[in-house]
């Protein structure tokens, strides 16, 4: 775990950078169908990892499917991208072919599940929203307003209404697994972080954005 985060402090800087300047570069032919557009919001089964454990052991234990991570879809330059926050590089634009294949995999396909907003809302405004975001480091500490953003709260700070309003909702999070204990991996994190585990703390996780009754799904690549 340690190693896995000092390797990601390392190459926040760079991968940002990169980001910011290259935007999408690579194109997607693996749509099958699907005609991404500005907004779409594409859930993710991760590979496992301590960190994917560690989120999917206090977030998804009501559903057989696992969301560890969340992204934005973006049309950038005509080509199909996801803007994402991630330990390896914070905010930053990666192309949706590449999304697809960092998934682990359902029945040998990309465990990525694309869902939309049901309702009229200004989806192009969220996604230029989200693009102001680009460079922000990864958000370790899973707090709102520190200048830093984790996956679900990128998506969630992007999502505003005209009435300023969030679209999706904040609750207490929760570090305990369904044994009524707090993985070691998030004890080890925050020790080294010298902070404190941000129990109750109003957050989100893609796991419960992903059963917001204001998405529909409209894809799944699997």
């Amino acid at each position: 775990m340690t190693e896995i985060i000092n390797q990601s402090f390392k190459l926040m800087a760079i991968s940002a950078t990169i980001a910011a300047i290259g935007g999408c570069a690579v194109s997607s032919g693996t749509n099958d169908g699907y005609e991404p557009r500005d907004g779409d919001i594409a859930f993710q089964v991760s590979e496992s990892s301590d960190f994917v454990k560690a989120i999917t052991d206090v977030s998804a234990q009501r559903d057989s499917l696992k969301f560890s991570h969340v992204g934005i879809v973006v049309i950038d330059s005509g080509k199909p991208c996801v803007l994402e926050a991630v330990p390896k590089g914070g905010v930053k634009i990666t192309p949706l072919e590449t999304y697809l294949t960092e998934s682990a995999t359902v029945g040998g396909k990309p465990g990525v599940v694309i869902k939309r907003v049901n309702r009229e809302f200004p989806t192009q405004q969220a996604a230029t929203r989200a693009r102001k975001y680009i460079g922000q480091e990864y958000d370790w500490n899973f707090l709102p307003d520190n200048g830093k953003m984790y996956c679900s709260e990128l998506v969630y700070e992007s999502f505003i209404d005209t009435d300023g309003t969030h679209l999706f909702h904040e609750s207490p999070m929760n570090f305990y697994d369904a044994d009524g204990n707090i993985p070691a991996y998030w004890t080890e994190l925050f020790k080294k972080l010298d902070a404190d585990i941000p129990q109750g703390v109003s957050g989100t996780s893609p796991q419960e954005m992903s059963r917001e009754s204001v998405l529909e799904e409209v894809y799944r690549y699997f």
